[in-house]
């Protein structure tokens, strides 16, 4: 068989991201053939040699799923939380060793992706690949064209690091003025860390309610909060832009 890279290697396994997986390694968390290895470059033969993680040999013999859920509010999207909070592993009972692909803050609902599939982390949640997502937004004012404007040619955040944003879609859904409220949809494909949020407020309106609505035009409108249900391959392949 091929040789492949050891953290590419752990992720196919469904043990962690491959980003994650060279944390580990560089941890020296990780022993091929009883001995701790640390470099990322590191190449394996997967049906000769023997990784092992917290004492235990891992090895790839998983089915990959692919599980789209409509996460609710107060679900976090890690593994394992430290403030023993809900997560969004709770909601989804396969026998595999799914991950979340990306991340959706506690108040934040809507479509996440799960997967035991390391290298489609990887490809999803890496920058260069732009895949869509879509939120439907809550924001407290009335909304005005010009900022609309502003955040579909891009906002400047102020953060642990300064950026401004990519050109995003912005339709204005609706403006309630009695509840002095306006919804837009927003379209972005960075993965900023609360991005749509942050946006908002650079233009002056804090956001209520934040819904990610799609992935890639795959959407949850049919699909209850809570609730998940398998990709298809198609769906896989339009996420992968293949």
């Amino acid at each position: 068989m091929e040789e492949v890279r050891l953290q590419k290697f752990i992720a196919d396994c469904g043990i962690t991201s491959r980003r994650k997986a060279e944390e580990l390694i560089l941890q020296g968390k990780i022993k091929v053939n009883a001995k701790v290895v640390t470099e990322l470059g590191t190449k394996i033969n997967p049906q000769k040699d023997v990784v092992i993680y917290n004492d235990r040999q891992i090895q790839n013999d998983n089915k990959y799923v692919y599980i789209l859920l409509n996460k609710p509010i107060g679900y976090v999207t890690t593994v394992k939380d430290q403030f023993n909070r809900d997560s969004v592993l709770d909601l989804v009972k396969v026998k595999e060793r799914i991950v979340p692909v990306g991340r959706l803050d506690m108040y934040t609902s809507g479509a996440l992706i799960l997967t035991n599939d390391g290298d489609f982390v990887y490809q999803v949640t890496h920058p260069k690949h732009e895949i869509d997502k879509t939120y439907t937004v809550t924001i407290k004012g009335k909304v005005s064209n010009e900022a609309v404007q502003k955040l579909r040619d891009g906002v400047k955040i102020e953060d642990k690091e300064t950026y401004i944003t990519k050109p995003a879609k912005v339709k204005i859904l609706k403006i309630d003025e009695e509840k002095n409220q306006s919804r837009l949809e927003i379209t972005i494909h960075e993965g900023k860390n609360r991005q749509v949020r942050k946006m908002c407020e650079a233009v002056g309106h804090k956001v209520l309610a934040l819904h990610r609505s799609k992935i890639a035009g795959i959407d949850v409108k049919d699909l209850p909060l809570g609730k998940w249900r398998f990709l298809n391959q198609n769906e896989v392949k339009r996420i992968l832009k293949k």
